[in-house]
């Protein structure tokens, strides 16, 4: 199993971070985006989207970390990452979809500025980010994780971004229950870290 990957990108840990959570033995491929090697054929043979990561288990090839997300977790056959029955398995896709919404235009975005130069208006996804922390937070008022008892694959399709949003300029300290859920996370077997970002790294998207 191989994970083309980039060391920065909220996606790729997203998606390193639950291979790691699932113990399963994997080749870390490292794209490196600056040079523009996500835009070379060989690359966008795998995604044609040009975007990391991309799992490649064997000439099985998955790209989009939230896609890779339910493969690893209907591959590796434990149900409780990702439910069977259909208000479980819904209860996980609408958190998929706020990690594919209201995180990239969010705390995504936000951190994109300061760590990839993007154009975005800081003012604008910062706040969006704000609102998003807030029913976070409402929502884990009265429970550890997003859905259900356990940890899922919507935990960890939040981690990534959320956890990152300081290197962005959004402020995590209002938000206890978040920086719990996140402590949570932390405290997993096989959890794997976010390399710390160096301060002003700037490298095209």
């Amino acid at each position: 199993m191989k994970l083309y990957y980039h060391p920065l990108s909220g996606h790729s840990h997203r998606a390193r971070l639950f291979v790691s959570l699932l113990g399963q033995p994997f080749d870390l491929i490292e794209v490196d985006l600056k040079s523009g090697a996500h835009k070379t054929p060989e690359f966008l043979a795998l995604n044609p989207f040009g975007q990391v990561p991309v799992l490649d288990d064997d000439g099985i090839v998955i790209s989009d970390s939230n896609a890779i997300l339910v493969y690893l977790a209907k591959k590796s056959g434990k149900a409780e990452w990702l439910p069977e029955d259909p208000e479980g398995a819904a209860a996980i896709q609408r958190w998929l979809s706020v990690a594919a919404g209201e995180v990239a235009y969010g705390p995504a975005a936000a951190r994109l500025i300061t760590v990839f130069g993007a154009k975005y208006n800081p003012e604008d996804v910062i706040g969006r980010s704000h609102v998003l922390l807030k029913r976070l937070e409402n929502h884990l008022a009265n429970r550890d994780w997003l859905v259900g008892e356990r940890p899922t694959i919507a935990d960890v399709a939040l981690y990534s971004y959320v956890a990152r949003a300081p290197e962005g300029n959004v402020d995590l300290s209002g938000y206890p229950k978040v920086n719990a859920f996140l402590q949570r996370i932390e405290s997993l077997p096989g959890f794997a870290p976010f390399i710390k970002t160096p301060v002003g790294l700037s490298a095209a998207a």
